[in-house]
C-alpha cells in the first residue's frame, strides 16, 4: 500500500509539471501588452525575415525531444555500470528505470518551468521586436492621431511616440508576435533543455575538473605516515614516491572525446541563440537574458534530481521514502529513506574483497568517489 502511495506522489509530480507547461501555453495564447514606439527608432527598423533559420518546431525537437531520447538510450545501455550485481536482473532493471525517470523528470521540469516563465514575461513586457516596423507597415499620413508621447511637432527633430494602432497590418503577426521580443523563447528553451543534457552527460560520463580530495588524502596520510618497511625504515611519506599518497594520483582529466560529447548540446544551444540575432527576431539583451534563464532552470532541475557531478559517480538522487512521500515534516533530515524504490543490497568491492551493504546505492561509499 505504501509503495502505491510513493508511486502516486510521483504521478502527482508529473501532473504538476504538465500543469506548469499548460500555464505557459495559456500565456502564449494571450495578446501581450503593446509598448508604444517611435517610427524613427533604428533598433526596430530591421527587415522581416519570413523563413526562420530555426523554427519553433525544430527548436522543440532539438532541445526537448532529442535530449529525452538520449537520456533513455544512455539509461538503458550504460546504467547501472559495474557497482551492481548484474546477475540480479530485477535490480538492474530497477536502476535503469529510476535513472530514466529521474533524467526525464529533471528535463521536463526545466523545460516546463522556463516555458511558463518566458511566455509570462513576454505577455507582461510587450517589447517590440527588431523587425517590428517591417511587420507594422505604419500609416504615415496620420501620425498625429496615434501619438501618445514625445515632443514631435513641438520640437524640431524630436521623436513622436505612437501606439501600435498606427500600423496597417493588424494581424497576429504584429499584435502578438511583433511585441514578443523579451525574453527570447528560443534562447531560454534551448538553453534549458540542452544545458540540462550537457550536465546530465557530464554526470554519466564523469566529465568534470580533476580535484584534490583533501580530507580523504589527509586521513590516509596520517594513517600511514608511521608505517615502516624495508624501503622506508623511518616511516616517512613521499608524495612522489608512494603512489598511494601521490597528490598527482588523486584525479585525472577525462578523455577529450567525452568532453566533446558532453558539450555538443551546449554548443548547439549557442547556435540556436545566434540565429535569433541574425534573423532579427530579438535584441541582444533579450537573447542574453533568455539564455541565462534557461541555464538557471537547467541547473536548478539538475541539482534537484542528480548528485553533484564531481562526487556523485553519475547517479541521480534516490526516491523519496514511502513514509513521507508527500510531506517530510519537521525534524526529518531528508525526504529519502531506506524504504524507497532504489534501496537494494549493493555489491561493491574493495581490492579483492567483496561485501554486501544495505541501503541506497547512492549511499554506498564507492558510489561517491569520482
Amino acid at each position: 500500500m505504501r509503495e502505491l502511495v510513493l508511486v502516486l506522489s510521483y504521478v502527482i509530480d508529473w501532473i504538476f509539471i504538465i500543469g506548469i507547461a499548460l500555464i505557459g501555453y495559456a500565456f502564449s495564447t494571450t495578446t501581450p501588452n503593446q509598448r508604444p514606439f517611435t517610427l524613427t527608432d533604428a533598433s526596430i527598423s530591421y527587415p522581416y525575415v519570413k523563413d526562420e533559420t530555426v523554427s519553433v518546431g525544430v527548436m522543440v525537437v532539438v532541445s526537448l525531444v532529442a535530449p529525452a531520447v538520449i537520456i533513455v538510450l544512455v539509461s538503458l545501455v550504460l546504467i547501472p555500470g559495474s557497482v551492481v550485481d548484474r546477475t540480479a536482473s530485477r535490480t538492474v532493471l530497477k536502476y535503469k528505470l529510476w535513472e530514466w525517470h529521474a533524467g526525464w523528470m529533471g528535463l521536463a521540469l526545466a523545460a516546463a518551468g522556463v516555458f511558463m516563465a518566458t511566455e509570462g514575461l513576454k505577455s507582461l513586457y510587450g517589447k517590440p521586436r527588431p523587425d517590428m516596423l517591417a511587420r507594422c507597415d505604419p500609416d504615415l499620413s496620420d501620425i498625429a492621431a496615434h501619438a501618445v508621447g514625445g515632443l514631435g511637432g513641438k520640437l524640431n527633430g524630436a521623436p513622436t511616440v505612437v501606439t501600435w494602432k498606427i500600423c496597417r497590418n493588424k494581424s497576429d503577426m504584429l499584435r502578438v508576435q511583433g511585441f514578443s521580443s523579451f525574453p527570447s523563447g528560443h534562447s531560454s528553451f534551448s538553453f534549458a533543455g540542452l544545458t540540462y543534457l550537457s550536465l546530465w552527460l557530464c554526470a554519466k560520463f564523469s566529465v568534470t575538473f580533476p580535484y584534490l580530495s583533501y580530507y580523504p588524502f589527509q586521513s590516509r596520510l596520517h594513517g600511514r605516515k608511521h608505517e615502516k618497511s624495508s624501503e622506508n625504515p623511518n616511516g616517512d611519506v613521499d608524495s612522489e614516491g608512494d603512489k598511494g599518497m601521490s597528490v598527482r594520483s588523486q584525479g585525472a582529466a577525462p578523455p577529450v572525446y567525452l568532453i566533446i560529447i558532453a558539450f555538443v548540446p551546449f554548443a548547439v544551444a549557442h547556435f540556436i541563440v545566434a540565429t535569433r540575432w541574425f534573423d532579427h527576431r530579438h535584441h541582444g539583451f533579450d537573447i542574453i537574458f533568455g539564455s541565462l534563464m534557461g541555464i538557471v532552470f537547467a541547473w536548478t532541475s539538475f541539482q534537484l534530481y542528480h548528485l553533484p557531478i564531481r562526487r556523485g559517480a553519475g547517479w541521480s538522487w534516490g526516491a523519496r521514502s514511502r513514509y513521507h512521500a508527500f510531506f517530510k515534516g519537521v525534524g526529518k533530515p531528508s525526504h529519502v529513506g531506506d524504504d524507497n524504490w532504489t534501496s537494494s543490497r549493493v555489491m561493491h568491492s574493495s581490492g579483492a574483497d567483496f561485501r554486501r551493504q544495505d541501503g541506497d546505492i547512492e549511499s554506498a561509499p564507492g558510489a561517491l568517489v569520482t
